[in-house]
Formats: C-alpha cells, structure tokens, sequence
C-alpha cells in the first residue's frame, strides 16, 4: 500500500486540495500499476507562522 504525504501552506480551498489528492493518487497508480483504493494520500497544512525559508518565516514575508 503506497502512502504519499504532502505538507503545504495552509490557505488552499477545497477544490483546489481534492485535485490534488486526485492527481496525485493517479500518478501512483499509473506509475505503480496499483488499484487506486491501495492508495493513501495525507495531507498536513503548515501554518505560515511555522515554515520558514533562510529563517525567515511565510507569515512574515507574506508570500
């Protein structure tokens, strides 16, 4: 059973997170021929106050 997790930025709508999960199963299956129910997706949203680039964290530079 393949699991993929992704961390991303929190502040996506909904439809933009379920295609995600969407393409994202797709890909697995076509590239390891698995059924799509095999496939678990987990997906943790990171607030900007806690990702950081050069120490600096998202909420800050607001980007």
């Amino acid at each position: 059973m393949p699991i993929v997790m992704i961390n991303l930025l929190e502040g996506r709508d909904a439809a933009r997170k379920q295609a995600l999960l969407r393409e994202v199963t797709n890909a697995v299956v076509r590239t390891l021929g698995v059924p799509p129910q095999a496939v678990r997706v987990l997906l943790k949203e990171v607030p900007p106050t806690h990702w950081a680039v050069g120490g600096v964290s998202k909420a800050e530079t607001g980007n």
